[in-house]
């Protein structure tokens, strides 16, 4: 917690000065307090930032979501950057952990027009028993992943939805063989989530690939969404420079992903 927090809830400077010299309380960085309860990750943080400092509200998706969902075979990057996404960057605070990860931010209300954050399946409906979300997921494409020793909530973003954020880092962070190695591996998503997702989908590059993916692999779920209530745009996008054109979606693609000519 930070120390706005603590203040809000009684923790004077001089209470918490006297915690930190007593060894109750660590000060990972300035401002930042936590127990002294083993070594800091990046999970801690976020969680933290999910269930207790609701300032500013984060979820993990893209890459990292895929990565904890356990697709990081197909995604070969070493661990070193956590991608959140929410309405607001996170406090400065946390980019000056002392972590061996770099946290980017996305705003996700750039990719999607009408998706709620992720507060309603926040640890505030987290069934410990159960080690689920007490009001369900919906359709927000939002789930709980549990973590650690306690099994503490941690909130991201379905493969559904996080395979639309990684689609929006193409191609300037991400790999078109990557991400077509990853769609080979999608064999079990939702159609009726991905449907409710492409049509809030605000980005037309985003949709576009994940149609041209989507067709590559032809897998079950592919054959119960409706393309026709997506809103692709108009026009061409030039993805790749001395790629081929694929003439059903309008894209350049790299020349050995059977682009059209």
């Amino acid at each position: 917690m930070d120390a706005t927090w603590l203040a809000a809830h009684g923790y004077s400077t001089a209470l918490r000065h006297h915690y930190v010299k007593a060894g109750w309380l660590q000060q990972p960085t300035r401002h930042v307090y936590r127990r002294p309860r083993g070594s800091l990750s990046w999970q801690q943080a976020v969680i933290s930032l999910q269930t207790l400092l609701l300032r500013n509200p984060v979820f993990v998706g893209g890459r990292t979501a895929l990565e904890l969902h356990g697709f990081a075979h197909y995604l070969p990057h070493a661990e070193t950057e956590v991608h959140l996404y929410g309405p607001e960057p996170p406090p400065n605070w946390l980019f000056k952990l002392p972590l061996e990860v770099r946290f980017f931010h996305h705003n996700h209300r750039k990719l999607f027009r009408s998706q709620p954050g992720p507060r309603a399946i926040t640890s505030l409906n987290w069934d410990v028993a159960k080690k689920q979300a007490a009001l369900g997921e919906g359709d927000g494409g939002y789930t709980v992943l549990p973590w650690g020793q306690w099994d503490w909530p941690l909130t991201l973003s379905t493969p559904e939805r996080a395979v639309l954020e990684l689609l929006d880092e193409l191609p300037n962070r991400e790999s078109f063989h990557q991400v077509d190695k990853l769609f080979e591996a999608l064999s079990i998503l939702r159609p009726r989530r991905l449907q409710k997702l492409l049509v809030d989908c605000t980005n037309v590059k985003v949709k576009r690939l994940f149609f041209f993916f989507s067709d590559r692999h032809s897998h079950a779920w592919r054959k119960h969404l409706d393309k026709s209530a997506v809103d692709l745009g108009n026009g061409k996008r030039m993805l790749v420079k001395g790629g081929k054109f694929d003439r059903t979606y309008q894209i350049t693609v790299p020349e050995d992903l059977n682009g059209v000519q």
